[in-house]
């Protein structure tokens, strides 16, 4: 771990503040303060037509009132192209980078393109010249193979060549995508240590891969647990998903919401109300449960 401990929140303004958010916020505030270290807010809102008007506003005031406080931000990651635009650039250079054509479709239909974590895995039709020459193209990264394996805090060994195919940087209507635009902000803010939804496992090496590509220094990684409804399925800001605003809304005070937190994370026997800082003393992030937890939405 870096001398000088930094991590982040990166909630997307998709939508309201979640439990399953707010499980992994805790998280990270947790191992921060149990550190002596820094907390980055981060807003990432690079996907501009999912942006919910007020989200971000409404996401920082969830942060407040469970008492999870940050150290630097909120910064915006709309506001970082020009960033992006120097890592593209150097990727370029390297050779490491070419445009695309291929839509979802016709990559899903190519019979040799197996499917991994993320759906249809890139053959790399347009590696050799666009396919569709005259269509605006996306941008593509050549992800050599074996793709990186590493060691999660939390889910352990993650072996190499699990994942693999050229994926997208930029896409074709000049969105920025996810996988170099966080590497470029975490690597920017310095961040030392990135704690995140074990959703974004498998995002991981291609992370690395860019890390590596653009002479970065690596963080750790620590995925943690979801929280999922009682169909099993992942809560997240753009479903229906019980907000945080509604739970104080319905009268739970931050207190409850951390206790059940707390307490599905194996930090507390009960799901007696806490507050986060009491927490702290006692809080080690290698002991937190690895199970996901099922959210009970009433009071």
């Amino acid at each position: 771990m870096a001398s000088t401990y930094r991590t982040r929140f990166a909630p997307s303004p998709t939508g309201k503040m979640h439990p399953g958010h707010a499980r992994t916020a805790l998280v990270t505030w947790l191992q921060a303060r149990k550190q002596g270290g820094q907390i980055v807010m981060r807003i990432e809102d690079i996907d501009r037509p999912r942006v919910v008007p007020g989200s971000a506003d409404a996401i920082c005031r969830d942060h407040e009132w469970l008492g999870l406080d940050w150290d630097e931000g909120p910064v915006y990651q709309s506001s970082h192209g020009e960033a992006y635009e120097r890592a593209l650039g150097r990727l370029e250079a390297a050779g490491m980078v070419y445009p695309c054509t291929c839509s979802r479709k016709e990559i899903a239909a190519i019979a040799s393109a197996p499917h991994g974590d993320e759906g249809p895995r890139y053959p790399g039709t347009c590696r050799n010249g666009v396919t569709k020459p005259g269509k605006p193209p996306a941008l593509r990264f050549v992800f050599e193979e074996p793709s990186p394996g590493f060691e999660d805090v939390l889910c352990g060994s993650y072996p190499e060549g699990r994942v693999g195919g050229d994926f997208v940087l930029r896409r074709a209507d000049g969105i920025w995508a996810y996988q170099l635009a966080v590497v470029v902000d975490d690597a920017e803010a310095k961040i030392s240590e990135v704690i995140r939804g074990a959703d974004l496992l498998s995002s991981t090496p291609r992370q690395i891969a860019l890390y590596r590509a653009l002479g970065y220094p690596e963080p750790r990684f620590a995925h943690v647990a979801l929280v999922v409804d009682r169909a099993g399925t992942r809560l997240a800001t753009r479903h229906q998903a019980t907000s945080i605003e509604s739970l104080r809304e319905s009268g739970r005070s931050p207190e409850q919401v951390i206790g059940e937190l707390a307490c599905s994370l194996g930090l507390t026997p009960t799901d007696a109300p806490i507050r986060a800082d009491e927490l702290v003393p006692s809080f080690e992030l290698t002991e937190i449960s690895r199970s996901s937890f099922t959210w009970n939405p009433t009071p």
